[in-house]
């Protein structure tokens, strides 16, 4: 049985959500209209978006929605609690590593704060009906993949963030599914961290679980699926003693000696000889080899054999040479990782060649597109209602959202 992620895997800035303070204004501001008017339409929101993609945070929506639908109590104090709120947020900022103490003090102050604003908060969320589709489902261009049905004044002010959301998530999701399917059932590591701001690795992470990634490189984009982090040895290790592969493998091992020990051979352009080097140094402790050649070098293996073929980065000609030299010399038993400037156009080609590669790794593409998602009022009060050229479009594989999930 499906089951959708709990409400507390999500690190939601909740009273900010139920401000509107992450929102688009005008949204706020419909809000406030609709509530200063005593105006309480029950609408339906239809949300969809317009390619053939593999939708993914649905169940990060609904906590939203759940934790920030509703309405104050007071106004006028609500608003000057949480502007207090955000000034001991920045307060609290400043005294982190200049005063320890005051810094606790203004931290409980501000918690204090935040109970006197959940104190004015009247959740609505059990008024709100959700129909949706489910993470890792794929979805077609215009096809519904949420209704939100209720008074529109106590979720007229999150539809910023649940479109944000579900764009975000969506289109990791489809990148990583895009190179899972070109892949071929290898395995595809996922390596953009570094490609992004730091404070979207967990939903990342989790899009890329959802759209079939086998491994991810920082803790917190495994926190929400419940994996940890696996990585190789980076360049700035080898370089940092000595520029000597082989003692950065050894002291990583050393160090590590239950992780996974993926040697990366590219730092002196010569990856057949150092592959060989760490295999022999090594031997069966060595899991694999990763090649991580620059698009702008051409490896010391490949130079004799130029020709008809491109021969920067990695390429298949290197990864070959690799694996022949591997088992030659009786490491056979030794898997190459491949990364660097890799898109499913690249996977395919070195798959329809049947390139020896055991893993893909994959960063910067799995950043790229968008998939913009738009949602509409289609109903109010049970009539049709919507802006033109949008219409109500129901969707059978819809499942209602069970509010004790």
């Amino acid at each position: 049985m499906r089951k959708r992620l709990n409400t507390t895997t999500f690190d939601l800035p909740v009273q900010e959500l139920r401000r509107g303070y992450r929102s688009d204004v005008y949204f706020w501001r419909e809000k406030v209209v609709l509530e200063s008017h005593k105006l309480h339409p029950t609408v339906t929101m239809q949300v969809f978006q317009k390619n053939d993609a593999i939708l993914c945070g649905i169940d990060e929506a609904i906590a939203v929605l759940k934790v920030a639908s509703g309405r104050y109590s007071d106004y006028p104090k609500a608003y000057r609690l949480f502007d207090k709120l955000i000034e001991l947020k920045k307060l609290a900022r400043k005294l982190f590593l200049s005063d320890k103490m005051k810094y606790l003090h203004v931290e409980e102050e501000r918690i204090r704060v935040a109970q006197e604003l959940d104190n004015l908060w009247i959740d609505g969320f059990p008024d709100i009906q959700i129909d949706a589709l489910w993470d890792g489902d794929r979805i077609s261009p215009y096809e519904s993949v949420m209704h939100i049905s209720g008074d529109a004044s106590l979720f007229a002010h999150l539809e910023t963030i649940y479109l944000g959301i579900l764009a975000r998530r969506t289109k990791i999701a489809t990148n990583v599914r895009k190179v899972v399917e070109a892949a071929n059932g290898k395995t595809v590591l996922y390596f953009p961290a570094r490609f992004d701001h730091w404070a979207v690795q967990g939903g990342d992470g989790y899009a890329a679980h959802i759209g079939g990634a086998s491994g991810v490189s920082t803790d917190a984009q495994g926190e929400w699926w419940g994996a940890g982090a696996s990585g190789t040895i980076p360049h700035a290790l080898i370089a940092a003693v000595g520029g000597d592969t082989v003692i950065a493998v050894k002291f990583f091992h050393e160090t590590y000696p239950s992780a996974p020990l993926i040697a990366l051979v590219d730092f002196d352009n010569d990856c057949v000889n150092t592959s060989l080097r760490c295999a022999e140094a090594m031997g069966d402790k060595l899991w694999g080899v990763r090649l991580d050649t620059s698009e702008n070098l051409v490896d010391k293996s490949v130079f004799p054999l130029m020709g008809t073929y491109k021969p920067t980065g990695v390429n298949p000609k290197l990864v070959e040479l690799v694996r022949n030299a591997l088992d030659r010399n009786g490491f056979s038993n030794v898997k190459i990782v491949v990364s660097g400037g890799f898109t499913p156009e690249k996977i395919r080609s070195f798959e329809a060649l049947n390139v020896p590669v055991d893993a893909y790794g994959v960063g910067s593409y799995l950043m790229q597109g968008s998939y913009d998602f738009t949602a509409d009022i289609v109903q109010v009060d049970g009539k049709p209602i919507s802006k033109v050229g949008r219409m109500y479009k129901p969707n059978s594989r819809f499942q209602r959202y069970n509010p004790n999930e």
